[in-house]
């Protein structure tokens, strides 16, 4: 059965239906003016889209902003903010802007009600919580700026530095930090701010959690950590940190043993140019480089090319942590040719700080074969760190040749056996 209606009726709904398409396009019409005019900022096109579209919690927010920050004016903008705030109260930057409006007129009470609808309304997004730590701290609540702070470190690597050296200027407690603000992924970015700050006590806690978590540590942190320490003579630190890096730094290979005391002896390994392995440095009229062709205790040996006066030293050396008044003794291979100059380059050892000679070779030429060199030696009562180089002598002035390293060794000689100690090297 069918329904037929009636021609009035028929009237009354297209009536109804035009009336609706009619309201629906100005209504549609309006908003699209509106967002077309809050798109220019400034005061007359943002109050226009306000006028277009009044429950639009945004284009209120966006002229209270505009009195906030370009007009410099709190007072006028805290209504729009307010009317923002409460027709969309699940938004977090109109509550901060509100409480910055608020704190400027110095209304604390309500600007700190603003802060916490503004963290409930968004507790984890870095951004809120640095602007909320920022207001927390301008108010002197540092407990709560803390906490914010703290939520930053978890969430935005970019904050990270300027965070933890706020936190410092407002607590330097390296262990209420630790425990409560500075989470361990940021532990290398921590460690490299302490350093810079030297604060040495607060570095070793930094890194004694660092080995504790057993997290990865990058090398170049690592390597920026024991310049720090080498520095500043904490041997014994640096020496820890060395060893504990095997695991945290892949650099299980390169620790010394009591069979051998100096890092990659033979040149078998990468060189790192870092911590306690060999360092080396550009210096005018040398070349360095590994030769797999000349070889005698591994694969590769160290070639060393002079050419130029004004040499002092090759430029690589490397640091080996000793005891004081111990004996030791030093042994290496080498070989030259076409040597010319007065003297020649001899491997040193010596006391890094004091510069106290303790061993000499003699000068490394006119060897076409591996040729073996060392002496035993007896480290000063003061004396912790060594350096291994390799020196010119006389110093400055000019040679030219080839110089092959190979197979060096350092070995405490209180460990050797004694049929070894009366070997003459």
């Amino acid at each position: 059965m069918q329904l037929q209606l009636r021609q009035p009726a028929k009237k009354l709904i297209v009536a109804a239906l035009l009336c609706l398409s009619a309201a629906y396009l100005t209504l549609s019409t309006a908003q699209f003016l509106a967002a077309h005019s809050a798109g220019v900022a400034d005061a007359p096109h943002l109050r226009r889209a306000v006028w277009l579209d009044p429950g639009n919690a945004e284009y209120r927010y966006r002229m209270g902003r505009y009195e906030l920050l370009a007009q410099q004016s709190p007072q006028t903008a805290l209504p729009w903010l307010e009317s923002a705030t409460t027709l969309n109260p699940h938004r977090a930057r109109y509550w901060i802007d509100l409480a910055i409006a608020r704190e400027s007129l110095g209304d604390t009470a309500s600007e700190k009600q603003a802060l916490q609808h503004a963290l409930s309304a968004d507790p984890r997004t870095p951004d809120i919580a640095w602007q909320a730590a920022n207001l927390y701290l301008a108010q002197g609540s540092a407990d709560d700026a803390m906490r914010e702070y703290g939520v930053v470190l978890k969430n935005d690597p970019y904050l990270t530095l300027p965070a933890i050296n706020t936190c410092w200027k407002i607590r330097p407690d390296i262990d209420f930090l630790l425990d409560k603000v500075v989470p361990s992924s940021t532990d290398e970015v921590f460690l490299d701010f302490l350093v810079s700050r030297n604060e040495p006590a607060a570095a070793a806690k930094v890194w004694g959690r660092m080995f504790s978590s057993q997290q990865p540590v990058d090398r170049g942190h690592l390597f920026d950590y024991m310049r720090h320490l080498i520095a500043h003579r904490d041997v014994s630190q640096a020496a820890l940190v060395w060893q504990q890096a095997a695991s945290l730094s892949g650099l299980a290979a390169y620790q010394g043993s009591p069979e051998n005391l100096l890092v990659n002896g033979d040149f078998s390994l990468e060189i790192l140019n870092g911590g306690f392995d060999w360092m080396h440095h550009k210096v005018r009229g040398v070349n360095l480089a590994l030769d797999p062709n000349e070889t005698h205790s591994s694969s590769r040996s160290l070639r060393i090319v002079f050419d130029g006066p004004g040499i002092e030293d090759a430029g690589i050396r490397q640091l080996v942590p000793v005891e004081p008044g111990t004996s030791y003794e030093f042994s290496g291979f080498y070989k030259a040719q076409e040597m010319d100059g007065a003297g020649g380059p001899q491997l040193a050892v010596q006391d890094l700080y004091h510069e106290t000679p303790f061993f000499m070779s003699e000068e490394l030429r006119d060897a076409d074969f591996w040729k073996k060199t060392g002496g035993r030696f007896t480290t000063g009562p003061d004396t912790h760190l060594l350096v291994v180089r390799i020196a010119r002598v006389p110093a400055g002035s000019p040679i030219r040749g080839k110089l092959w390293i190979d197979g060096l060794k350092l070995v405490c000689s209180e460990d050797l056996p004694v049929s070894a100690k009366k070997e003459t090297p």
